[in-house]
């Protein structure tokens, strides 16, 4: 009995100990578990806010669609961001917008250098490129595309017989601004399946089509031109006033040459007269000493 006993209290000891070890174990990890849950209700939290956020986002962009949907709207986006193009590359004086031609149409821009100007259209069709991004299925792509490239060569057809004007001073090419990169890729590259080549359209009715990117180029490339022709007017100034510098100096040139005549006549004329005074006085001298 005594044996039993003893051998139940270390049982019953064994069995405390594992029981209090596993109350501590599972009281850390209750503690750990609080700590988890406290951080993730605050993330949590955060991803509401977020969520919040982009879905006062998405309103915006929905309203920001909404607003654009409008075509005149687009149109003054386009022309503003011409606007902007050319303020920041081009001085003042060598671009106008909204310039009328003699039979009341109107062209976006037109940017003028010395001897000639060149039109530039910002207005673009893209509701048909919307479409055609947002359709997933093949055949409809085709479809959007198609209408796409004739709305797109419909207005090269209106840029190239309303703006290009030799005989208003303009170049025998106009400049069809793409207002968007990727808007600019689907205009200008082939793809399979197309019948016709925009780009080559483009070229054979002499409509260039640029992205804001090739824009920026060929205006840093007028600006350039322009400085050149700045520095041409200056070199041109520079000479006429050596020119005149020159009349001026030949003018000098022919006074000092009289002056220089001068002179040396009066100085024959002072040697003559010293020569008489000299004659004379000793002539005096002499009737002096006669007379003494």
């Amino acid at each position: 009995l005594e044996a039993l006993r003893t051998a139940q209290e270390k049982t019953s000891d064994g069995l405390h100990r594992s029981l209090q070890s596993g109350q501590e174990t599972l009281f850390g990890n209750l503690k750990n578990s609080q700590e988890v849950l406290g951080r993730l209700h605050s993330q949590i939290g955060r991803l509401q806010g977020t969520s919040h956020q982009m879905l006062e986002l998405g309103t915006e962009i929905r309203k920001l669609q909404q607003i654009l949907a409008s075509p005149k709207l687009r149109g003054q986006m386009g022309e503003w961001s011409l606007e902007t193009l050319l303020g920041n590359i081009l001085p003042k004086d060598s671009f106008i917008l909204q310039h009328t031609f003699r039979d009341g149409k109107i062209v976006d821009a037109l940017i003028r250098l010395r001897d000639y100007a060149v039109p530039v259209d910002a207005k673009f069709p893209l509701p048909s490129f919307v479409r055609l991004q947002e359709e997933s299925n093949e055949a409809e792509r085709t479809r959007h595309r198609r209408q796409f490239q004739k709305e797109v060569t419909l207005h090269i057809d209106k840029i190239a017989s309303s703006y290009i004007r030799p005989a208003e001073g303009t170049l025998d090419f106009a400049l069809m601004y793409v207002p968007a990169e990727n808007v600019y890729y689907e205009t200008v590259v082939q793809q399979t399946g197309d019948t016709l080549n925009l780009l080559q359209y483009c070229l054979d009715r002499k409509v260039i089509p640029v992205s804001p990117t090739l824009l920026y180029t060929y205006l840093m490339t007028c600006a350039m031109g322009l400085h050149g022709l700045q520095i041409e007017q200056q070199a041109a100034e520079i000479r006429q006033n050596l020119k005149t510098l020159t009349g001026d100096l030949g003018a000098f040139q022919s006074a000092w040459d009289t002056l220089g005549g001068h002179l040396r006549n009066a100085g024959g004329k002072y040697e003559e007269a010293q020569k008489k005074l000299d004659r004379f006085v000793l002539h005096l001298e002499q009737v002096q000493e006669a007379d003494a």
